[in-house]
């Protein structure tokens, strides 16, 4: 019954019936009845091999749209029927790639999902062990037999801990517009030498008080492309990390060199090295290291690589030949 509730079929019914009977009364008129029967059984023919070919037809489509109803419902299909009508086989196409590409969609949400969870409770591990310190600190500070000088040491902890607390909030900020795709990185002409005074500035006292040098080589008439605010916050990071890792009344080596496939920064510690089982795992997010220091998050090499790598640029991190941890940032010139 569902072929006549189909408009189509009883329309082309209607005009096959119509077209019949005027050919059976016209060749019976000029021809006589005879040709007026043969005329009438071709028809017939037709009609019944044509209607044969729409029942195929119809019954392929409805196989395709219970298999899209049961997609639908969640019932995973590795592949549609094929079908060898011409047509039928380009949607069929169609809709499997379509139902690959949702389904793709659907594992990225969902791994995007899993990831969010995680970076949320990596996030709140991470703030809550300063929040617990600053609630300590407070408690000591409210004691009104605490003498002064104690009182003041205290607070300029606390003032510490509140500004690793800003950074940590800032950089997972920024790891998450980067993430999101939220931020447009331009390109400008960046001159080496003076993007280096730049990118040392915020580290001079803390390396004067601590007796700690640098030693810039090669930098002279190098420049690269890149954008400058985002570019000098990656590479910053890695000072900061080398710096950290400097002794006190050592020296930071940072080395420029410049060819026609990349511009590089090498940047060199005179720490102890890099353990050999941190190596692979620098660049993954809140990881520390055996040799990490207390207030290390582990957050600020992530930062960098997702930095340059929307750069297309390149970081790796190894041991010096002479000794030292070294960082190896190159800025290609042409992105293949």
């Amino acid at each position: 019954m569902w072929r006549f509730r189909n408009k189509e079929i009883k329309i082309q019914i209607g005009i096959v019936l119509v077209g019949t009977a005027v050919l059976v009364m016209a060749l019976g008129a000029v021809w006589g009845k005879e040709a007026g029967y043969a005329a009438f059984f071709c028809c017939l023919f037709w009609c019944v091999v044509n209607l044969a070919q729409m029942d195929v037809r119809y019954r392929r489509m409805r196989s395709l749209a219970r298999q899209i109803d049961e997609v639908l419902h969640g019932k995973e299909i590795q592949e549609f029927q094929h079908f060898r009508e011409g047509d039928l086989e380009i949607l069929r196409d169609e809709i499997f790639k379509m139902t690959v590409r949702l389904k793709e969609q659907a594992e990225l949400l969902q791994k995007e999902k899993t990831s969010l969870a995680d970076a949320l409770a990596d996030i709140s591990h991470q703030i809550r062990t300063p929040l617990t310190a600053l609630n300590i600190l407070f408690e000591r500070i409210k004691n009104p037999d605490l003498p002064v000088p104690e009182k003041r040491r205290l607070l300029r902890e606390a003032e510490k801990m509140l500004d690793k607390i800003e950074w940590l909030v800032t950089a997972l900020l920024k790891i998450s517009k980067l993430e999101a795709g939220a931020i447009a990185l331009t390109k400008e002409h960046i001159s080496m030498p003076e993007f280096l005074e730049d990118v040392f500035l915020p580290f001079e006292v803390s390396m004067d008080v601590h007796g700690k040098a640098r030693k810039i080589i090669g930098a002279e008439g190098i420049s690269f492309s890149g954008d400058y605010a985002w570019t000098l916050e990656a590479v910053q990071n890695v000072i900061k990390n080398g710096l950290e890792y400097t002794p006190d009344g050592g020296t930071l080596t940072v080395c420029c060199a410049d060819n026609p496939l990349f511009t590089e920064i090498k940047i060199t510690d005179s720490g102890t090295g890099i353990p050999v089982e941190d190596l692979p795992h620098l660049f993954e997010r809140f990881y520390k290291g055996k040799n990490a220091g207390a207030g290390s998050f582990g957050i600020g090499l992530a930062l960098a690589q997702m930095i340059l790598t929307r750069e297309h640029g390149v970081i790796q991190a190894q041991n010096a030949p002479d000794g030292g941890g070294q960082f190896r940032i190159r800025f290609y010139k042409t992105v293949l």
